[in-house]
């Protein structure tokens, strides 16, 4: 009797895992596509060469920076000031590391490409996983999501080479993007300080300076956080 061979990968394989990491990325992953669209076509029609696109992608993996300094870059800011709303807007990833999987990639340079790609889609999807993670499935999951963001930006800039004239209203993708990730945190009563205090910082960086009030509102929020923080943790230990 002939024994049929199996074709099926084994769990626990590389194969496997890397399948399965780029499984892992597909919900998420699919949904910075069109975001990576609306980033290319920023990218052409603020005047700046179609390859500022993936070096940007490469350079500053960060959705939401990257949306940034496309207008940053067009306008010529001062790199300090580059400089410090970078530290600013991504200053949220170093908690991420507090529980994403980073133990599990042992080699130095996918470790140090892990750090780097450690985005918010990343950090999501590990948290909200009860699977067990190994290196390859971590860093395919990355890698997919940078895939995914990188190949949208590029179709962003082949759709802003044959588009006839601008395509108006994209500059709003950036604040589409915040206001998501805002109300998909801001759905318990926990969160509605910090909303609060959001909208005050941003308020007060009209009045203060209207003509950066995004940098000065982001540097208000970072303060006005750190407050909370230390205030609720003094509470805390008088009630204890």
């Amino acid at each position: 009797m002939n024994q049929r061979t199996s074709t099926a990968v084994p769990s626990g394989t590389p194969i496997a895992e890397i399948g399965a990491g780029v499984r892992a990325s597909l919900a998420a992953g699919l949904g910075m596509v069109p975001l990576g669209v609306a980033f290319g076509l920023m990218v052409v029609q603020a005047g700046l060469p179609w390859w500022v696109a993936p070096a940007l992608s490469v350079a500053a993996f960060a959705g939401s920076l990257e949306l940034l300094l496309v207008g940053m870059v067009a306008t010529a800011t001062p790199l300090a000031a580059v400089a410090l709303t970078t530290f600013l807007v991504n200053f949220r990833h170093v908690f991420y590391a507090v529980s994403f999987p980073l133990h599990v990639v042992r080699h130095p340079l996918a470790r140090a490409y892990s750090v780097y790609a450690l985005i918010d889609e990343a950090y999501a999807v590990t948290a909200a996983s009860s699977e067990r993670w190994t290196s390859w499935r971590l860093l395919s999951l990355q890698i997919a999501f940078q895939v995914y963001w990188v190949g949208g930006g590029l179709v962003g800039v082949l759709l802003a080479s044959l588009a006839p004239g601008r395509i108006e209203g994209l500059e709003f993708a950036l604040c589409a993007l915040f206001v998501t990730l805002t109300l998909d945190a801001c759905r318990g009563r926990a969160q509605v300080p910090s909303l609060l205090l959001a909208g005050t910082c941003f308020t007060a960086a009209l009045v203060i300076a209207p003509d950066s009030a995004l940098f000065v509102g982001l540097l208000l929020f970072v303060l006005a956080l750190v407050g909370r923080y230390l205030l609720t943790g003094r509470r805390t230990t008088s009630d204890a």
